[in-house]
């Protein structure tokens, strides 16, 4: 898979990104001898799962060129990869990047690089270019794949390197990647987004829906079951509307149908899926399927069909409850999360009402629920009757009360069942047990040792604790 370095400079990619990766790994050589230690780094990662697996490929790529990987910011070489989706995540990381001015000045030789979707906003590129002088490489969404090109121009001419682009110029996969787990993995089936939702940044700085080819895909997926991978996660903005821009277009449910057939994958799941897309083909494929996980995350983001059109969101409160009453027909125990907003301007005590009614009704296993908060550079940033904040925090707090109730409810289904658990770490709170997931995505901690990480062990499920179980492995 990873290529030689030659005399000359290949043209095409992504042999030119493995050409630029041995050169700078001969130099990276040659400046830890000078220094007689190891040079390190630390990719910070801020926002969604493209995010995080946008930040594996950038640690695949710092490792290949002979970094050693670490979580302290004290690192050699530190890349914050960064989310825009609400205006105070971009505060958080000018509020890091102040700290890793005063590194820098203790490690004057130290890299510092800043890329992801808050880099496609042209007043934060100008504002880190002004107010924050020691970053050395700014990069975008589109041009994740260059980080050796762009690291050997900042080293080349000893000046910070801006490199954002506007729109993408295609897909370049087959790059190094560095797994956060051995055991499952991230695949990127499609790029973009087209639905413009009103509160919603993403298809400004993530650019217009283009998925991958299949054929790439599968070839991912087979390589990654090879290396002892048992999940994979597909991932998209809206996975449900993949291979529309394909030059012989193939069905989200389709691509799932040839991903089950990889001998080693025994865990097939995604996100994130737009109701408006989500076909009753998908729903069957589901059905019928062995390995895609009974987990759907359906965001509903308000009850009331009046805000939904405000938010653009191309559906109903009606049409909504019917794609869960056929998904639950289908597959009766599928788990069912989900994404709400509260206080989208012009929502009235009516408008939230009907979100509480849905909530009722389908009774999720969870919801991440968020205060509305205005987004500059979207519709409804500006639009009349902001709801204030008394009002909102009120709503918030008796949709996250019922929330907790139903989900509570739903989650503990499965009391007294034994079901497959895929084991991801030892518990963060007791040593003597390991954690991993239900193919609904339910968390469940029981008895345990290491050596189970990665494996899929029946557990019996003794106890809910309201949004996970504790169990015992039989």
């Amino acid at each position: 898979m990873y290529k030689t370095y030659t005399p000359q400079i290949p043209a095409s990619e992504p042999q030119r990104q493995y050409y630029l990766m041995e050169k700078l790994k001969a130099g990276l050589e040659e400046r830890e001898r000078q220094l007689g230690r190891p040079l390190t780094a630390c990719v910070v990662t801020f926002g969604c799962q493209m995010n995080a697996r946008d930040s594996e490929k950038l640690a695949g790529i710092l490792e290949q060129i002979g970094y050693r990987l670490t979580e302290s910011e004290d690192a050699d070489f530190v890349i914050f990869n960064t989310c825009t989706v609400r205006e105070n995540a971009n505060l958080r990381v000018y509020g890091r990047l102040g700290q890793l001015k005063n590194k820098k000045a203790k490690n004057p030789q130290m890299l510092i690089a800043i890329c992801g979707c808050m880099m496609q906003e042209e007043k934060e590129v100008e504002k880190i270019r002004s107010s924050f002088r020691h970053v050395d490489l700014i990069f975008g969404t589109h041009n994740i794949y260059r980080l050796a090109e762009l690291i050997d121009q900042r080293i080349s001419s000893g000046k910070t390197v801006v490199d954002v682009w506007d729109k993408e110029k295609g897909i370049v996969e087959d790059l190094p990647s560095e797994r956060k787990y051995f055991f499952k993995s991230g695949v990127n089936i499609m790029f973009g987004c087209n639905n413009f939702c009103s509160y919603c940044i993403v298809p400004y700085v993530r650019g217009r829906e283009r998925s991958r080819e299949p054929k790439d895909i599968i070839r991912e997926i087979e390589r990654d079951a090879a290396d002892g991978v048992v999940e994979v996660m597909l991932l998209g903005q809206n996975v449900n509307s993949y291979g529309k821009t394909l030059d012989q277009p193939l069905t989200f449910a389709q691509l799932l149908q040839q991903i089950e057939q990889i001998d080693g994958i025994e865990r097939i799941r995604f996100m994130t899926s737009h109701p408006k897309d989500l076909s009753q083909e998908l729903i069957d494929t589901m059905a019928g399927s062995k390995k895609i996980c009974p987990h759907m995350h359906l965001p509903l983001q308000s009850g009331s069909s009046r805000i939904l059109k405000m938010m653009n969101r191309h559906y109903t409160k009606e049409s909504y409850l019917d794609l869960v009453r056929r998904l639950r027909n289908a597959c009766p125990d599928i788990s069912i999360t989900t994404d709400i907003i509260v206080g989208f301007p012009g929502e009235t005590e009516e408008d939230f009402q009907e979100t509480l009614e849905v909530v009722d009704r389908v009774g999720y296993d969870s919801a991440y629920t968020f205060i509305y908060s205005p987004r500059s550079g979207t519709p409804a940033a500006s639009y009349e009757d902001q709801i204030p904040d008394d009002v909102v925090h009120d709503r918030f707090d008796r949709l996250l009360a019922l929330v907790q109730k139903k989900s509570a409810q739903a989650v503990s289904r499965f009391a007294g069942q034994t079901l497959p658990v895929l084991v991801e770490s030892i518990n963060d709170h007791d040593p003597s047990l390991v954690t991993g997931r239900l193919g609904s995505n339910i968390l469940v901690h029981f008895p345990g040792k290491a050596s189970m990480i990665g494996k899929i062990v029946n557990v019996h499920l003794q106890e809910c604790k309201g949004f996970y179980y504790l169990g015992t492995a039989e």
